[in-house]
């Protein structure tokens, strides 16, 4: 597949520590939520950063199959990822789970419905989401 844009983000001290993006423009302090163990300080986590990333971009996918459709967006669509994180079954790791709701004002469900099949199609996290995406890790 062509590669039409990279970006790069490094984080340091793992769940309780911080996440820069190359450009500097996103730099967080995570912390580790109460219930995964730690002393709900303020910050973020990576399963938030996750769910805004996916809505945000499924937003985006919304977007572009309603233009090939010919149907107008409103401003105030929203779209919510709800994540959850928990032990797998196999004992082996951690796991994730992901939801989507979206709305769109003013819209019919039958037309919403069809447009949000469509954006599940088109959205790379929702493809990498249902594909299993192999993920290589180097150590350098």
């Amino acid at each position: 597949m062509p590669i039409l844009y990279t970006t790069k983000a490094s984080a340091t001290g793992g769940r309780a520590g911080r996440a820069v993006s190359e450009n500097g423009v996103l730099d967080v302090t995570l912390t580790v939520p109460k219930e995964l163990g730690g002393d709900g300080a303020t910050g973020t986590n990576p399963e938030q950063l996750f769910a805004a990333g996916y809505s945000a971009c499924f937003l985006g996918a919304l977007k572009f199959v309603a233009g090939k459709e010919k149907v107008k967006i409103p401003e105030d669509t929203t779209v919510s990822a709800t994540v959850g994180i928990g032990p797998r079954e196999d004992g082996a790791g951690f796991g994730i789970e992901v939801a989507l709701t979206v709305h769109i004002p003013g819209l019919d469900k039958p037309t919403a419905e069809k447009l949000a099949a469509a954006a599940h199609i088109v959205c790379p996290y929702s493809h990498a989401m249902r594909t299993s995406t192999e993920v290589p890790v180097t150590v350098a």
